[in-house]
């Protein structure tokens, strides 16, 4: 990959589509029942709560370790302090958008620099954003399956849903 098709990468095609999906994330954070943090599927499944607090966390991981060259273990993890849905989901958009700005500001030395992700992984840096988001839309469709069992409802993702339908425009007539 050269340097300016990694700029062009990140600034083109990266940077909106993580922008975009974050706001995805927040609103399926932030759909779990604060009730029903405990919650699971099956009990090899995580717990509403773990889930959530994985995918908020890990996106967080992704992003600095992109951005400071090493992934760090612990580097994202969701402070003891936030208990709720809603304080994670502020927690993330807070730590999500500080990291992706950023982001924004690394050149293409950095975005094509090798990046050792603990011993799995050897990547240029910016490959390590398509698992990010791959990684993230995973977790969130499991975490979206759960939401209709606790009693939540479940927001749009790519399109409506039957509890948030996307309101079509209505035909012009000539």
């Amino acid at each position: 990959m050269t340097p300016e098709q990694a700029t062009f990468l990140l600034n083109e095609i990266y940077i909106p589509e993580i922008t975009n999906e974050s706001k995805t994330t927040r609103r399926i954070i932030e759909a779990v029942p604060a009730d029903k943090g405990e919650y699971k599927p099956d009990e090899r499944s995580m717990s509403a709560w773990a889930l959530a607090s994985h995918i908020a966390g890990s996106e967080v991981f992704f992003l600095n370790g992109v951005i400071n060259g090493q992934f760090v273990r612990g580097d994202g993890a969701v402070p003891e302090s936030v208990k709720t849905p809603a304080e994670l989901g502020a927690w993330f958009e807070e730590n999500h958008n500080k990291a992706t700005a950023r982001l924004k500001g690394l050149g293409a030395a950095e975005l094509t620099r090798n990046i050792d992700f603990m011993g799995v992984f050897n990547l240029p840096a910016l490959q390590y954003l398509a698992l990010m988001t791959n990684h993230s839309i995973h977790h969130r469709g499991q975490l979206s399956a759960y939401l209709r069992p606790m009693g939540a409802k479940v927001p749009r993702i790519y399109g409506g849903s039957a509890d948030e339908p996307i309101e079509m425009p209505q035909a012009q007539s000539a």
